[in-house]
């Protein structure tokens, strides 16, 4: 229901309270907008406006494991348990586009634009040139006679490619996501893969631990990742088990010729810290060839997505064609059988020509023609073949031929790029990959304009042929054929001696297979060599290979040339640092641990980004009951230690024992919120929980000191046991909530509120900064 509070000494008004009939188990507010999206139990994701007024539901079929909005708001990214990642349309929920990144559950997503000002206090964007010679991009055809969502082909898709390939008006922007696994991927602005790491397989140092120690932190399971706001740094935070790499080498070793089962238990027992570890990775190649990445993933993520028009516009014409010739021989191929039953030696074409020649029509013949096919059964066959013939060129005019033209055109911008050496080599645009590319695009707009020709004079052919057979069958019933023009006979004979048992259209799409190839004649083959080498080319196979084996060749090129940049940023990105966060009591399955973690970059003074990492301690890890930690400039520890400074500081926050911490999070720049339940209940006091907000500013922060034991010293928090600050509901500002609150906790940075979820299913909506307008523009 709606709550009126003018209590002036009551911070965080309560703005409204709404019941819920959901369970939600994530929530995050857009950016931009009021809008709030919700994730149940059974993985329906919903968004509601600030006044709880439902936009739209979707239900992506899998479980939602992990969500995060783009910088802008107007898409939400989806990570799944299939490891698979789905963009949503903020205006109406519709999928933009799917994308499998991982082969594991994606436990998180973070999405982080560069909006720096360049030298001329702009920011940086990319003019893309393919505007000024084409028209907006094709669409992805759909089968006529069907309606949407029917034909399986992504019709409902048509504006999806429009809406992701503005990224030339974007901010440069990566989407991170994190698996069960230890993987971590990188994508430009969430649809074009450029990187991933393997976190399991770094050799990591800590600038607070030994120097001398390499540690590799084995079965991880990523648990939160957040990008810097200049795309420089990644902190991730992961549990597993974290192993010196010269111990699992001996371990190694001696697994081969001596007991590994004794050797694995000791290494475990003595050498391994199983917890939550805090890996900074260095992601400045985002930074430093932010303006190659940026035309380069422009232009193929393009691509690609005029690749997909391509194949599904193939894939529509074989259907088309491929139905329509078995239309037509369902009702001709009756013939055969038909001149078995008479006892005749002869076959269709022969039949077909002596009719043709003025001979008498066999008896065959004339019950095929009046009885089996009859005159609606020609023009049935006759509409559907031109029908499909119409289809197909219509296919190829407005979606396959420009799609090819324009992915010409691209790559010819990316060939442009690929030669300036010094800029786009260190990302790996490879000139010759991208040449290779060059010449498959320029042989299949050839190969699209030789089936036009070839469909063309294929459907003049079958319509002289249905006019003559219409005229024939027209004769034999008696009928008038005044107004049925005269055929050309000489194309019936074409037609029924290179047509009528051939299909060169089914032949040219690939209906035959995959490793299908057209025979050409000798002379031919070498009259295309000669204008082949001529015109500078190595490709003299052209006219062999069928329009779907050109296309399969062109994609492959495309591939190889699209995951060269993949794996060069993959070698770029590389682990900085290593702080041991706690660890855990016993060796549990990592996937399925999950601790409340936030982690922000906040602005100093000094313009500076400072990182804050705020997590819950569990329980009897370092004989830490009911704390919070808070550390505070991890990013900056290794340049800080090696010029003399201190490194990153640190500080727990005791919980009393009569609360318990569910959920915590960072706001704006200094800022903490914790959301604890009262850990005690009875019938007298009614269930409770607290919202508090405290200044990390007033937070007596105290540096982590640098270890010199490679196992015992790891876990830095353990020496803060001492300073830890006592929290009461007198530090700072706190509001009671009438009921027991469960995760999440839903912040907005951008219009001051919070949203608690309570255990009787109820939404509540909270004002967290005092002097925000309340009468401002939410709605």
């Amino acid at each position: 229901m709606e709550v009126a509070e003018t209590t002036g000494s009551i911070p965080f008004q309560l703005q409204f309270d709404k019941p819920i009939p959901f369970q939600v188990k994530m929530a995050e507010w857009n950016p931009e907008k009021d809008l709030l999206a919700m994730v149940t139990d059974d993985s329906k994701v919903l968004l509601h406006r600030f006044n709880w007024q439902r936009l739209w539901t979707v239900s992506p079929g899998k479980s939602v494991t992990s969500l995060c909005w783009r910088p802008d708001g107007k898409a939400i990214a989806l990570g799944l348990e299939d490891g698979s990642i789905s963009l949503y349309d903020v205006e109406n929920g519709k999928l933009l586009r799917s994308i499998k990144s991982h082969s594991a559950a994606v436990i998180c997503l973070n999405w982080e634009e560069d909006a720096q000002l360049d030298s001329n206090n702009t920011i940086y964007t990319y003019e893309d040139r393919t505007t000024r010679f084409f028209p907006p991009p094709p669409r992805i055809p759909q089968i006529s006679g069907l309606g949407s969502g029917d034909s399986g082909l992504m019709d409902d898709l048509e504006d999806s490619f429009q809406e992701l390939t503005t990224s030339s008006h974007q901010h440069f922007n990566i989407l991170c996501s994190g698996d069960k696994d230890g993987f971590i991927c990188f994508s430009i602005f969430g649809i074009f893969p450029i990187g991933n790491i393997n976190i399991q397989r770094l050799s990591i140092c800590g600038s607070l631990l030994d120097k001398q120690t390499t540690y590799q932190l084995l079965n991880a399971s990523i648990q939160k990742v957040a990008l810097s706001k200049n795309l420089c740094q990644l902190t991730v935070m992961s549990f597993g088990e974290l192993v010196d790499c010269s111990l699992l080498a001996e371990h190694t070793c001696v697994s081969k010729y001596g007991n590994e089962g004794e050797t694995q238990m000791s290494l475990h027992e003595e050498n391994s810290s199983i917890g939550l570890n805090c890996v900074l990775l260095n992601t400045s190649i985002f930074l430093n060839r932010q303006s190659e990445l940026h035309q380069v993933a422009q232009q193929a993520s393009s691509i690609e997505d005029l690749v997909e028009v391509v194949r599904v516009s193939l894939s529509v014409m074989s259907k088309q064609w491929s139905d329509a010739m078995h239309a037509f021989h369902e009702k001709f191929d009756s013939l055969s059988s038909l001149i078995i039953d008479h006892g005749l030696d002869s076959s269709p074409p022969e039949e077909f020509l002596s009719l043709l020649y003025g001979s008498r029509t066999s008896p065959a013949l004339h019950q095929f023609l009046v009885n089996s096919l009859g005159e609606a059964g020609i023009k049935r066959v006759a509409k559907a073949v031109d029908s499909a013939g119409k289809e197909l060129q219509t296919i190829i005019c407005e979606h396959l031929q420009p799609a090819v033209e324009i992915i010409a055109f691209r790559i010819g911008e990316l060939r442009g790029l690929s030669r300036w050496r010094a800029r786009f080599l260190c990302v790996g645009l490879d000139e010759e990959l991208i040449d290779s590319a060059t010449e498959k695009a320029g042989m299949l707009l050839l190969q699209v304009e030789r089936f036009l020709r070839v469909l063309a004079i294929v459907m003049y052919q079958f319509h002289n042929f249905f006019t003559w057979v219409l005229k024939c069958t027209k004769i034999l019933l008696s009928e008038p054929t005044d107004q049925i023009q005269p055929p050309n006979s000489e194309l019936v004979v074409i037609f029924l001696k290179f047509l009528l048992n051939h299909d060169p259209v089914g032949q040219l799409l690939g209906l035959s297979g995959a490793n299908y190839d057209i025979e050409i004649d000798l002379d031919t083959m070498q009259r295309v060599e000669q204008l082949v080498m001529f015109g500078g080319f190595s490709d003299t196979k052209l006219l062999t290979r069928t329009l779907a084996k050109e296309f399969n060749q062109l994609e492959q090129c495309l591939k190889e040339a699209f995951l060269r940049p993949f794996a060069v940023i993959s070698e770029k990105i590389s682990c900085e640092d290593l702080l041991p966060m706690y660890p855990v009591p016993s060796s549990p399955a990592f996937s399925l641990l999950h601790a409340p973690t936030s982690i922000s970059y906040f602005k100093a003074s000094h313009h500076c980004l400072v990182d804050y990492v705020c997590f819950r301690m569990p329980e009897e890890s370092l004989e830490l009951t009911n704390y919070v930690g808070v550390i505070r400039g991890f990013s900056n520890c290794k340049d800080s230690i090696e010029n003399g400074e201190t490194g990153p500081d640190g500080v727990l926050l005791c919980i009393p024992d009569e609360y318990h911490c569910v959920d915590v999070a960072l706001y704006k720049d200094n800022q903490i919120v914790l959301l604890l339940n009262e850990a005690i209940s009875s019938t007298e006091i009614p269930e409770r929980s607290w919202m508090m907000m405290i200044e990390t500013n007033g937070l007596p922060f105290e540096p982590l000191s640098r270890s010199r034991s490679a196992v015992a010293g790891l876990w830095k928090l353990l020496e803060l046991k001492d300073l830890a600050v006592n929290l009461s509901l007198e530090i700072g500002k706190v509001r009671c909530i009438p009921h027991l609150a469960t995760a999440p906790l839903a912040l907005s940075a951008s219009r001051g509120v919070a949203c608690v979820f309570v255990s009787r299913k109820h939404a509540m909506v909270y004002i967290l900064d005092e002097d925000e307008d309340e009468s401002s523009d939410m709605e």
